[in-house]
């Protein structure tokens, strides 16, 4: 099954010396197949936000709400199930410190 992995940190992140290391996460999903795609996002301030209302185009540059989180990558995991996924999640530096969210992805 496949699970989108949204990595997401405070806009001042705390820091904690024993989180893992990024490259070795990366190195170690990428070589078992669990990770399938993923990388970094630019910051917020490079966004276009789009929208329609009443059949008008609205854009907004930067980031439409006001937030002390953003999303700062991203990863498609492949897994056998939820607590794979809740594993490799669990192992990933910004789960140490910001968050990580999972969400079952539905696709090819």
């Amino acid at each position: 099954m496949k699970y989108m992995m949204f990595v997401c940190t405070d806009t001042e992140p705390e820091t904690d010396l024993a989180a893992p290391d990024i490259e070795k996460w990366v190195a170690e999903n990428d070589a078992s197949g669990r990770r399938v795609l993923g990388n970094q996002l630019v910051s917020p301030e490079a966004a276009t936000t789009v929208r329609v209302r009443g059949g008008e185009l609205l854009l907004t540059d930067g980031p439409f709400a006001e937030t002390k989180e953003v999303i700062v990558g991203f990863d498609i995991l492949e897994c056998a199930d939820l607590d794979e996924a809740i594993e490799v999640a669990r192992a990933h530096p910004m789960a140490w410190h910001g968050r990580v969210e999972l969400r079952p992805y539905h696709g090819g």
